[in-house]
């Protein structure tokens, strides 16, 4: 029996993923790329300003929560993008799993949900993103068949 699951989100849900995204997203300026990452990919939205913006559109966006036993323990937030070929591209801007909670399933529950979502869409692909050094992560992604395609070069001035 699988005590591990994931379902779109609710309004209900918001206050979860403010407490979740707040746990997740603290460490990130300190990490390696997190300076950069947080102030550019992620802008001055909060993980609940971004997730409400994707329950507000749900024909170009996606929301979803990871729980264990009933409890909500991660949030995911996608968005579809169009490219120039007509084709779409699935964009996952927040994946997230509560640390306390990893390993144990919610995150895999999610992405395969995401994963359905994207390709019930039509979707020709999902990118995610991973901070450099951070090989649970990039392993995690991995795991369901993504591929670094692009990587981003940086230096401090």
């Amino acid at each position: 029996m699988a005590f591990e699951s994931a379902r779109l989100a609710t309004t209900d849900d918001l206050a979860s993923i403010d407490e979740i995204g707040r746990a997740v997203l603290a460490p990130l300026p300190e990490a390696r790329g997190g300076p950069i990452f947080t102030a550019f990919e992620l802008g001055f939205s909060s993980p609940v300003e971004r997730a409400s913006v994707a329950l507000a559109s749900p024909d170009a966006q996606g929301c979803a929560v990871g729980e264990f036993e009933g409890v909500v323990f991660g949030y995911a937030v996608w968005t579809v993008e169009a490219l120039e070929t007509g084709d779409h591209l699935g964009r996952l801007h927040d994946f997230a799993v509560h640390p306390d909670a990893r390993g144990v399933g919610i995150g895999e529950a999610m992405m395969n949900l995401v994963v359905a979502d994207l390709t019930e869409r039509g979707c020709v692909g999902v990118d995610a993103w991973a901070l450099p050094g951070d090989r649970a992560t990039k392993n995690f992604f991995e795991s369901f068949g993504l591929k670094a395609r692009l990587l981003t070069a940086h230096r401090k001035l």
